[in-house]
């Protein structure tokens, strides 16, 4: 579903490209590891340092990159369809290579990943089942598929991904609602099976960062799932 049925900002649309672009130069001052990092922390059924093979999709400046390498994942790939984004991660020296391509079609080798990462950009993904089944072709058998994304209570809540262009010129970067049904369908068609889901709250470490958000105090906010390649 377009989020704009559930827009209460009403900020001017661009597409992902064009507002990561732009984002790059904030993003990580902005996006704080209560919204991915935290849930990632918090998952019991990945053992972070065993992959020998990682591929990180929409891995954008490397913040996930970045949390994988210190937790010993041996060789992390890339994937991004903003060039800016991937300068700031290839800076970051995390990557074994990266790479300008869409996440449903990654031009990537099959079965060679152990395991497949992507953190908040499932909201951007009109339709689910390309990136299920891509992470599918590209995961070795018994592999896994971890992806974090802004959950959908907190989209529906009329908070869309956005970022200030300039200051006082927020805009909104297009994205779309997508219920966990939707998750479950799209992963069972491509052949992977669920083996853990955490959800994060707005709570009190939220707050304290961002009080301005007491309106949305209990609200959740992100999930994480983790997915076996089982096919």
């Amino acid at each position: 579903m377009d989020h704009s049925i559930y827009d209460k900002r009403g900020y001017p649309v661009v597409d992902v490209r064009e507002g990561y672009g732009e984002w790059v130069r904030t993003y990580e001052q902005t996006v704080l590891d209560e919204m991915d990092v935290r849930l990632l922390a918090a998952l019991r059924t990945v053992d972070w340092a065993a992959p020998r093979l990682v591929l990180d999709l929409a891995c954008g400046t490397g913040r996930i990159g970045a949390w994988l390498k210190r937790r010993g994942s041996a060789a992390i790939d890339g994937v991004d369809i903003t060039p800016e984004m991937l300068e700031v991660g290839r800076g970051k020296d995390v990557y074994r290579a990266l790479h300008v391509a869409d996440v449903a079609r990654t031009g990537l080798p099959a079965e060679t990943y152990d395991l497949c990462v992507q953190s908040l950009a499932d909201e951007h993904l009109a339709d689910l089942r390309p990136l299920y089944l891509e992470a599918a072709r590209v995961t070795r058998r018994g592999g896994l598929f971890v992806i974090v994304g802004f959950h959908p209570q907190f989209l529906m809540a009329g908070v869309p991904t956005h970022f200030d262009r300039a200051p006082g010129e927020p805009v909104t970067i297009r994205s779309y609602v997508h219920l966990f049904s939707d998750h479950v369908k799209a992963a069972h068609a491509a052949g992977w099976s669920l083996r853990e889901m955490e959800e994060g709250l707005v709570d009190e470490a939220w707050l304290r960062k961002k009080p301005r958000w007491e309106a949305y105090r209990g609200v959740p906010i992100s999930f994480a799932m983790v997915w076996r390649a089982d096919g």
